[in-house]
């Protein structure tokens, strides 16, 4: 039996938008208020999704704990109450727009799941604006 099972997830972050390669002006032009010097911040809201078969002796797709578990180690942990530009390696060198945040997430997690398990990850930057990845 294929299924998909889901874990949310939350963290709060500041970011600004900013390519180093372009003047204040294009900057500003281009990011608008995502662009401000002194950052801004985002109440992150995170969606797993894992999808696969279900194991026959357990009856699970995957311990949902151990999700849990995965995700609060390798994203609440490393991106909560932090400044993505300025405290993460991640985005030293990478603009942190909430699709590059969810593409990043996206292949922190692959790497801790095992291959069976397709992985999508969807990330809510406000109420009304979400990335996924894949598409």
């Amino acid at each position: 039996m294929r299924i998909a099972a889901y874990r949310k997830a939350h963290f709060n972050a500041a970011h600004r938008l900013h390519n180093p390669n372009w003047s204040d002006e294009k900057n500003k032009a281009v990011f608008d208020v995502c662009n401000n010097p002194n950052y801004h911040g985002h109440n992150y809201e995170l969606e797993v999704k894992v999808v696969g078969e279900v194991d026959p002796e357990t009856g699970y797709l995957i311990d949902l704990k151990i999700l849990k578990d995965i995700i609060k180690e390798n994203i609440e942990k490393r991106f909560d109450h932090k400044n993505l530009n300025l405290d993460t390696e991640e985005f030293k060198n990478l603009n942190p727009t909430a699709e590059n945040v969810c593409y990043v997430i996206w292949q922190i997690l692959r790497e801790k799941l095992a291959d069976k398990y397709e992985l999508t990850v969807r990330l809510y930057e406000t109420p009304r604006n979400y990335v996924e990845y894949p598409a």
